[in-house]
C-alpha cells in the first residue's frame, strides 16, 4: 500500500494527503475496492455514482487493475452531462465513462444521463427516480477549480436543493476549466447548460471519496478547508459529512496553513 503522508480532519471531513498523484490514485482505488467488496458481501449488490475529469483517470485505471470486485452485481450512475451533447461526442461524459470504465468491466447496469434527450426536464425526472430507487453505496468525486462538485457551480449550488437532478447554466470559470483541460477547443464550443446531480443527492451516499490532486487545485482546496462552509465553494459542504474523505497530494496541499 502506498505510504500515506498525513491524516487529519477538518470538521467532520476526513483528509488524507500523499506524496504524489499516483500514490493517491492507487490508495483510493484500494479503499474503494475493499469497501465495495464489503458491500457486495453484505447485500449482494451495490450502486456507485462516478465522476469524470482528469482527477479520476489514474484512479479508475487503478481500480480496474486491482480486480477483486464482482462488477456484475454493481449498478453505476454518473454525476453530470452536458445538455445537447450526444453520447459519441468526445467531450461527453458518457463517452468518457464508456471508454475509460464501462467497456473494461462487466457491470450489471450503467444508467447514463441522456444529454441529448428531446425533453430535458423529463430526463431530470427519469434520472432522479433511478437514483432514488436504491441507496447510493459509493460516490466518487472531483473538485472543480471554482469549487464545484458535479456541475453545482457557486452560482447554482444549493445545500438544501429539493431536486435530485437539475439543469444548470455553467459559469465562466467552469467554461474556462473545460477548455484548459482540453475537453473543448474554445469557450464558444462549451455547452452553456448541463444536467447535474444535486448536492443533497451526492451527500446522501453511504461513502464519498473526493480526489483533488494537482497544483491547479491548491487555491480551491485552501478555500474548501479553511474558508467558510458556503456555496461560494460548494465542495466545502463535505466538511459536514463524516462518511466523506478528501484525498490530496503535495501539490494541492501547498497553500494549506499547518
Amino acid at each position: 500500500m502506498p505510504l500515506t503522508k498525513k491524516l487529519f480532519c477538518v470538521d467532520d471531513l476526513n483528509v488524507q494527503t500523499y506524496n504524489c498523484e499516483t500514490d493517491l490514485a492507487e490508495n483510493v482505488a484500494e479503499i474503494a475496492r475493499n469497501y465495495l467488496q464489503e458491500v457486495l458481501q453484505k447485500k449482494g449488490h451495490a450502486a456507485v455514482l462516478l465522476a469524470t475529469g482528469n482527477s479520476q483517470i489514474k484512479f479508475l485505471d487503478a481500480l480496474i487493475a486491482l480486480g477483486g470486485i464482482d462488477w456484475s452485481q454493481v449498478t453505476c450512475f454518473h454525476l453530470d452531462e452536458y445538455l445537447g451533447v450526444s453520447a459519441d461526442h468526445p467531450a461527453s461524459f458518457r463517452h468518457y465513462l464508456r471508454e475509460r470504465f464501462h467497456k473494461r468491466v462487466n457491470l450489471k447496469k450503467f444508467h447514463y444521463i441522456e444529454g441529448d434527450a428531446l425533453e430535458p426536464l423529463l430526463e431530470c425526472d427519469r434520472y432522479s427516480k433511478l437514483l432514488q430507487a436504491q441507496p447510493i453505496d459509493l460516490c466518487c468525486l472531483g473538485v472543480g477549480e471554482n469549487g464545484h462538485i458535479a456541475f453545482n457551480d457557486p452560482s447554482v449550488a444549493n445545500f438544501q436543493d429539493p431536486y435530485s437532478v437539475k439543469l444548470v447554466r455553467l459559469d465562466q470559470a467552469n467554461h474556462q476549466q473545460q477548455v484548459k483541460q482540453g475537453h473543448f477547443p474554445s469557450l464558444e464550443a462549451v455547452p452553456k447548460y448541463a444536467f447535474t446531480v444535486t448536492i443533497p443527492m451526492i451527500c446522501s451516499a453511504q461513502k464519498i471519496l473526493c480526489l483533488a490532486p494537482g497544483s491547479h487545485k491548491a487555491k480551491i482546496v485552501q478555500q474548501m478547508l479553511q474558508g467558510n462552509i458556503s456555496t461560494d465553494c460548494p465542495a466545502s459542504i463535505l466538511r459536514q459529512y463524516s462518511q466523506a474523505t478528501l484525498f490530496l497530494d503535495q501539490d494541492s496541499t501547498s497553500l494549506i496553513s499547518r
